[in-house]
């Protein structure tokens, strides 16, 4: 049985703003329950690093990319709509 790939997510935000803050819990939240163990959340601070923008054309914070698997996706928002989420990521439901 093929092992599952892991999920390569990045998150932009600017800050801890109220919104930033909340993308990352509901993420890290949604991840847990759907892809638990097979993902990686890496967190871009653009007050700190805005040359990170350019590369995967962010115009909006928070930005949630997902990198792996392909094809590349965009979520902006605090990610609160959980359904949205799942569905912009495509991620499916862990069948046991």
């Amino acid at each position: 049985m093929p092992k599952p790939e892991t999920w390569e997510l990045r998150l932009y935000v600017a800050g801890q703003t109220t919104n930033s803050v909340l993308a990352l819990k509901n993420i890290t939240k949604y991840c847990n329950e759907h892809l638990a163990g097979r993902y990686v959340i890496e967190v871009i601070d653009l007050i700190k690093n805005p040359q990170l923008a350019e590369g995967d054309q962010i115009f909006a914070i928070p930005t949630l990319v997902r990198k792996v698997p392909e094809p590349l996706r965009k979520i902006i928002g605090d990610l609160s709509n959980e359904e949205k989420v799942l569905v912009g990521l495509n991620i499916r439901p862990i069948v046991h």
